[in-house]
């Protein structure tokens, strides 16, 4: 049997038309992917590009059951598994990671809840990226009419702009500096970059998970990157404060605005820290709350929390819906702050009810005795 490395995971994106898989095709070209293994879900009648095929044939899978949703998770599972018994067993060649392509109406949550939770797949991969795919020309129109694509954007770690060529004049200056700004309103944190002049390339999309495979260790405050949300919190209250202050010959852009943004409107990014640290089973209970009252609208968390168990040995939590990765225990603080910090894109809740909610279970450190859990934190 073949090494038993850890294989990194990506999932790409976006909604129908904005350029995934020639974004796939391009990436491919690249030396980084040679050894990449690439699932393609297609829906109905669309078939796989020929030149991804041609050029990727052993490589490539096809799963034609249908979008990939909670119906077809075990369909997704299987088609893993099998994949590196085949690499393990010396019939495929021994690929290094996988990269997985969603159809464009696809929530891409099931396939995040499959990575980060399915036991045996955990013993072999990781998360390492989502990339979401947006047609700079027709993105605006698109995150107007659709809630899967707003939330496509919110959860991703990389934004990728397709079609910018098409995009001319003053008028295609400001289409393009419009969506800019609703993506960096939806998810602050997420680098964005462009397939135009050969920007977005495997390094610059890759490689943004929590493992850092150049230095071969955990880049936890870079994954984290709890500072961009602050920034986003301080831009949307300037914001806030300067619609309230606007004159009346303004009321009519604004209202058309506010309109054709009801889905963004609904989707919130806040990251908050705590000097205490907090019990595992009240890490535990306030985990289990989340998940039990406000799942299917958490979207995206991540974190990096004091353990009053052994609070020099920070725990990282990543979170997508009600699904939680299971937690990893750091050697030390990655940047000397030892605060907990914990960053939320989430639909329709507010910043203080999950603020209030883990400053409640810090305050009862002493008392740690009086949580009762079915299930304990494991910590690695």
């Amino acid at each position: 049997m073949s090494d038993m490395q850890i294989l990194p995971v990506s999932v790409i994106t976006g909604f129908l038309g904005a350029g995934k898989t020639t974004l796939l095709n391009s990436l491919l070209k690249d030396p980084m992917l040679a050894n990449a293994a690439v699932i393609i879900n297609e829906f109905g009648e669309i078939g796989i590009d020929h030149l991804l095929v041609e050029r990727s044939e052993e490589n490539v899978f096809e799963m034609s059951s249908g979008c990939l949703c909670c119906t077809i998770r075990g369909d997704l599972i299987d088609t893993m598994l099998k994949l590196i018994a085949r690499r393990d067993g010396g019939e495929l060649k021994a690929f290094d990671r996988i990269i997985i392509e969603t159809t464009g109406l696809a929530d891409p949550a099931p396939v995040l809840h499959t990575v980060m939770s399915e036991p045996d797949l955990l013993k072999r991969c990781r998360l390492e990226s989502v990339i979401t795919v947006v047609d700079g020309v027709q993105g605006e129109a698109t995150l107007d009419a659709h809630a899967e694509a707003v939330k496509q954007a919110a959860v991703a770690d990389r934004l990728v702009l397709t079609k910018l060529d098409l995009l001319t004049g003053r008028e295609g200056e400001d289409a393009l500096h419009s969506l800019i700004g609703r993506l960096r309103a939806l998810n602050p944190a997420a680098r964005i970059l462009t397939t135009h002049r050969g920007e977005a390339t495997a390094a610059r999309l890759l490689n943004s998970g929590l493992y850092n495979p150049e230095t071969k260790s955990l880049d936890a405050r870079a994954w984290l990157n709890a500072e961009a949300y602050e920034a986003g919190e301080k831009r949307r209250r300037h914001r806030h404060h300067g619609h309230h202050h606007h004159d009346h010959g303004h009321e009519h852009s604004h209202d058309h605005h506010d309109d054709v943004s009801r889905h963004d409107d609904h989707i919130r990014s806040f990251t908050f820290a705590d000097d205490r640290a907090i019990s595992a089973a009240g890490l535990d209970m306030f985990l289990g709350l989340l998940q039990s009252f406000h799942g299917a609208n958490m979207l995206r968390m991540k974190g990096i929390v004091k353990v009053a168990d052994d609070p020099l040995r920070p725990v990282v939590l990543h979170g997508v819906q009600h699904i939680y990765h299971p937690p990893v225990r750091l050697a030390a603080w990655p940047d000397g702050d030892q605060r907990t910090r914990l960053v939320f894109i989430v639909k329709d809740i507010e910043k203080r009810l999950i603020e209030d909610l883990f400053k409640a279970f810090t305050d009862q450190i002493t008392g740690a005795g009086a949580f009762h859990t079915d299930k304990t934190l494991s910590l690695n």
